[in-house]
């Protein structure tokens, strides 16, 4: 079956041949038989060599291994790709075609063909992110804390968009802070309504923390120097002025033993360059929180404190460090 018809024709007159041949010479018909046997099957085996040899399979591994050299049609996609994208940049302009001539040349094929893929991949919307439908994508990102979010943002274009969702920091801020401000529509969006509250918490934990370490220097750079700040004590005493306040801290301070406050509940509210925090504050659990209110404005690019009120706690046994602190 692996033979020609001229092969056919050539194939009985040799057996034609060799049987003349045996019978002048006086051979048995048996040892005809054996011999033209013997010769079918070395042709056939000739045609089976030939056709294993020029097989597709053969050809498979021979592209294969010319791909494994560097060469191939792995080599004519990448150099056609370079191609097509200097070609594409010199219709752009001189200055686009050399800079990608540049980068051909300084090795950067590959990355010319890593942004050839992802603008298939965009042109075709076969990112997961765009397939995705935005509540969804939303519910994903708000397991997120801030930290990562904001670290997704800057991993590519389509997760900058999507972790820059107005959507996404709004369910960020109700889930970190509180559910009161669901109605706020702030002017510049959610994500600089979150980071200027996450600031105004951090500073008013700060204020708290210079109570504990009893630094009256660092007092004095949080409280703005106007004459119009006021500071409420625990002990109903007004303080008004710059100068009154801190001087009202560093009696505080004198005395030996510090306060460690645990504070609770806190609300902050932040406007253009005016925020304001409420928060319950324990000295003790057993004599109930301290009501706080603490007022900032922002001066010279950073938050300072102007007003301080504490809730006056009515107990006798409560010692006068206590009610000053």
């Amino acid at each position: 079956m692996c033979m020609s018809k001229g092969s056919d024709s050539k194939m009985v007159n040799l057996i034609y041949f060799l049987s003349n041949f045996l019978n002048r010479f006086g051979c048995d018909f048996s040892f005809l038989q054996f011999l033209v046997a013997l010769v079918v099957s070395g042709l056939c085996l000739v045609c089976a060599l030939f056709a294993v040899r020029f097989s597709p399979a053969s050809f498979g591994r021979k592209s294969r291994s010319v791909e494994s050299d560097g060469g191939g049609s792995g080599g004519s996609l990448r150099k056609a790709c370079s191609c097509d994208c200097l070609c594409r940049s010199a219709e752009s302009g001189p200055a686009t075609a050399t800079a990608a001539a540049a980068a051909y040349l300084n090795g950067g094929a590959e990355e010319m063909l890593d942004r050839a893929l992802v603008v298939s991949e965009r042109q075709t919307g076969a990112s997961m992110m765009e397939q995705l439908v935005p509540e969804i994508t939303t519910h994903a990102l708000s397991y997120l804390d801030y930290p990562s979010l904001c670290r997704l943002s800057m991993t590519n274009s389509l997760m900058r968009k999507a972790a820059n969702d107005d959507n996404a920091w709004k369910a960020l801020y109700h889930k970190d802070f509180t559910l009161e401000q669901d109605s706020v529509t702030p002017t510049n969006g959610w994500k600089a309504y979150y980071a200027a509250t996450r600031a105004i918490v951090n500073i008013n934990a700060e204020f708290f923390n210079i109570i504990r370490e009893r630094s009256i220097t660092s007092m004095s750079r949080l409280w703005f120097n106007a004459d119009y700040v006021k500071c409420v004590h625990a002990s109903g005493e007004l303080f008004t002025g710059y100068n009154a306040v801190i001087e009202s801290w560093q009696l505080a301070f004198n005395w030996d033993q510090g306060v460690d406050f645990q504070v609770r509940d806190v609300r902050a509210r932040v406007l253009t360059d005016m925020a304001w925090v409420t928060m319950k504050t324990f000295v003790d659990m057993e004599t109930g929180p301290f009501n706080v209110t603490n007022v900032f404005e922002f001066h010279n690019g950073r938050w300072f404190m102007v007003h301080h009120h504490s809730s006056v706690l009515i107990d006798g046994e409560v010692d006068q460090q206590i009610v000053n602190g």
